[in-house]
């Protein structure tokens, strides 16, 4: 029983995107939520809440509350754009065909290299707020677009210092393994050396990086390469996350189950055992229909065999300059619906609670449930189905983060 609490929310439906309650969304409608040093400490219909005084009440004038949005894989922190390749693109190169010749990643490479630690924070934080002014309260930054230890340091740093001058949480990863940086050309192992030996172990020292990523495909990094990624993130006690068969079937969702993944991203290319394997591991799916669209992909996840063996199946902007420049979290849940054949509320369960198991942090956040933050969006909507639907006019009322309100940044 509650007496007093912070903050008291009432005339609400609740999208509580508990799996225990009942229905998609597992609503509870007519709702009232208390809560009380961040968290929350009662939800559940209103004609049942106790007898209680509050510091702030709320009338929610029977909108809807959902857990905050969590975009979980973006490239948010980096240099430069690349607009020319998008015409490239267009006029009919492919996306390896412009890696290839010099572009891609290694382009952003230079452009982050070449840019002050100052010019990449102000080129970054626009993108950040773009996110947030749609509902996100966790955001995932990865760092990559160093491929050296001081850039991969200064993007890293880039990002705790968003997370310090933003009213969002932000969880880093560290993606040294995204390309072959050019002082490198023909000695990948090599540059597995310097990831193993000496950019993850001072990205550990300063507790720069809560997970570590790498791009394991045709033109990135071999499987026995990211393996060994794998183990010296082990060695750090640093949870791991892999970019996978985005392009092709490389082995990379098996090495990512049997190392206890945090998630396996993009996976257009998985194969029925690989899709067995995240299941029995609990490797999350993170889908990303951003990077399909604009690369004009044809192969599409296999969300039917995925929905079909239980796997968690999160949905991520893949914020970044080359295959997916959209900060846009709501238009990837109108996308995962209209190209991958997720339903609405697949799209939501992706967005919060399929997205807090990607990132490790279930236990904490993506489910409006008693003892979890309370990172909130208050939505002027009918039903929750409105939110995959309708991309641009609809925006959230109010949003929270650990109970604060945070609409206006």
């Amino acid at each position: 029983m509650i007496q007093r609490c912070d903050l008291l929310i009432t005339n609400v439906h609740a999208a509580t995107m508990d799996p225990s309650m009942p229905g998609a969304y597992g609503a509870v409608e007519d709702a009232a939520l208390a809560v009380t040093g961040g968290r929350i400490v009662w939800l559940g219909p209103r004609r049942e809440l106790p007898h209680s005084v509050a510091d702030t009440v709320i009338d929610g004038e029977g909108q809807w509350l959902t857990p905050g949005l969590i975009d979980c894989h973006t490239h948010l922190v980096y240099g430069g754009h690349r607009a020319s390749e998008f015409a490239r693109r267009l006029g009919g190169e492919s996306y390896e065909a412009v890696a290839r010749a010099g572009g891609g990643i290694l382009s952003t490479v230079r452009a982050t290299r070449a840019a002050s630690a100052e010019q990449l924070y102000r080129l970054s934080e626009p993108r950040l707020r773009a996110l947030m002014s749609e509902g996100a309260t966790t955001v995932e930054i990865k760092s990559g677009y160093g491929l050296d230890l001081d850039t991969e340091l200064k993007q890293l740093r880039t990002a705790r210092r968003l997370a310090r001058h933003n009213p969002v949480e932000i969880v880093t990863s560290c993606l040294a393994a995204h390309a072959l940086p050019p002082e490198y050309d023909g000695r990948a192992d090599a540059y597995i050396d310097l990831i193993c030996d000496e950019i993850l172990p001072a990205v550990a020292r300063e507790q720069l990086a809560d997970a570590v990523d790498m791009f394991c495909e045709t033109i990135g990094f071999s499987v026995e390469q990211c393996q060994r990624v794998i183990d010296a993130a082990g060695k750090l006690d640093l949870p791991v996350k892999v970019h996978a068969e985005q392009l092709a079937h490389t082995g990379a969702t098996a090495m990512a189950a049997a190392a206890g993944a945090l998630s396996a991203d993009h996976i257009e290319f998985i194969s029925n055992a690989d899709v067995l394997a995240m299941a029995e591991s609990g490797t999350v799916a993170v889908l990303l229909p951003g990077a399909f669209y604009t690369l004009h992909e044809t192969q599409l996840p296999p969300v039917d065999r995925l929905r079909e063996a239980g796997v968690d199946m999160a949905l991520s902007t893949d914020l970044n300059p080359g295959s997916c420049p959209i900060a846009s979290l709501r238009l990837m849940m109108n996308m995962g619906c209209n190209l991958f054949g997720l339903t609405p509320a697949e799209a939501l369960a992706g967005v919060t609670r399929a997205a807090a198991r990607a990132l490790g942090l279930c236990c904490s956040r993506g489910v409006l449930h008693a003892g979890l933050r309370a990172d909130m969006v208050l939505w002027p909507m009918d039903t929750p189905d409105q939110l995959a639907y309708e991309v641009g006019a609809l925006k959230p009322a109010q949003i929270f983060l650990g109970g604060r309100d945070v609409t206006a940044g």
